[in-house]
């Protein structure tokens, strides 16, 4: 599998529609650490994550015949505004299957994309997404995964990409991981584009599946307890490619604790005036949690979403205050 070239390929094609994001030195997080260490501001991307890259390089990527069979994916978080976002941009139209009782402010943030078709099905995401790929297969349909497909990966590679144009000498990248697109992407890219370079994957240690499977050699069916980490929360699909990838060209793995990723963001708040998802703040707990290894190194700690809610925002800052 040839990561590589499926970010550069997706390089070109997205960057009309993507923001290129600010890599953002951290004066505060670079003392501590005694490294030089920069912020990968995804949270500031189009529909507020990294996710809008692999969802537009999948659509853009899609013959006229495959669009005109129809676009099918599930989700409740960052992929559904990706893909309601990228269906927009190419006027293709397509499904999204959410649960019934996903928030309401969800459905309607998506209402805005007139071409995307709401389907609620379930009482939870995996009810959606089975119901998804059932209409996939009986329809003949595309469907969207968040992470298991290789025209998404590249296009999350493409922050790697970026990354090299605004820091050529990058020693390690943090990335927060879930089901392995995002991470895939950016060591895949790295493995042949700057090899000396370290990529840590960062998962909370309540639903670490990734670390645990590779760790295993094989994807493992584990359950996962609730993290504030919600981005990354979940399993890993039977059969799914960033395994592989994860397994090959992931350098290593560190486990956050929920205290560890709220203080996290209680940083950002007051360091940066960052609002960042609960998944943002795995790379950040990751730096700090050794400040030691990273010194003398350039370092970029991907912050990939926004989406935090007030709740959360108010416990960050709660830890500000001890």
């Amino acid at each position: 599998m040839d990561v590589y070239k499926w970010a550069t390929e997706a390089y070109p094609l997205i960057k009309p529609y993507v923001r290129e994001t600010p890599l953002e030195y951290s004066p505060h997080l670079s003392a501590l650490c005694r490294a030089k260490v920069y912020l990968k501001l995804e949270n500031q991307q189009v529909t507020g994550s990294f996710k809008a890259r692999g969802a537009l390089n999948k659509v853009l990527g899609l013959s006229a015949a495959e669009k005109e069979r129809g676009i099918v994916t599930a989700s409740t978080g960052n992929h559904a505004a990706a893909v309601g976002f990228a269906l927009a941009v190419d006027g293709a139209a397509g499904e999204i299957y959410m649960p019934e009782n996903v928030a309401r402010l969800k459905v309607d943030n998506l209402r805005q994309y007139k071409n995307v078709t709401i389907k609620l099905h379930g009482r939870d995401p995996v009810e959606a997404e089975a119901a998804a790929k059932q209409r996939a297969a009986d329809r003949g349909c595309v469907y969207i995964s968040p992470y298991n497909d290789a025209m998404v990966i590249g296009g999350q590679g493409t922050v790697a990409v970026e990354i090299l144009h605004q820091l050529p000498d990058v020693d390690e990248v943090l990335v927060p991981v879930g089901g392995g697109g995002l991470v895939s992407g950016i060591a895949g890219y790295l493995a042949k584009a700057r090899p000396q370079a370290r990529v840590i994957g960062c998962q909370p240690q309540n639903s670490a599946v990734m670390y645990h499977s590779v760790k295993a050699g094989k994807i493992l069916d584990m359950p996962s307890l609730p993290t504030i980490s919600d981005g990354t929360a979940g399993g890993i699909e039977p059969g799914a490619i960033t395994f592989s990838i994860c397994r090959q060209y992931v350098d290593d793995y560190l486990l956050l604790t929920e205290e560890e990723i709220l203080s996290a963001l209680g940083i950002l708040l007051k360091h940066h005036q960052l609002m960042a998802e609960g998944a943002a703040g795995l790379s950040v707990a990751a730096l700090l949690k050794d400040t030691k290894a990273w010194r003398g190194k350039n370092v970029v700690l991907i912050i990939c979403g926004n989406k935090m809610s007030i709740d959360l925002c108010h416990r960050a800052l709660a830890t500000l205050a001890g």
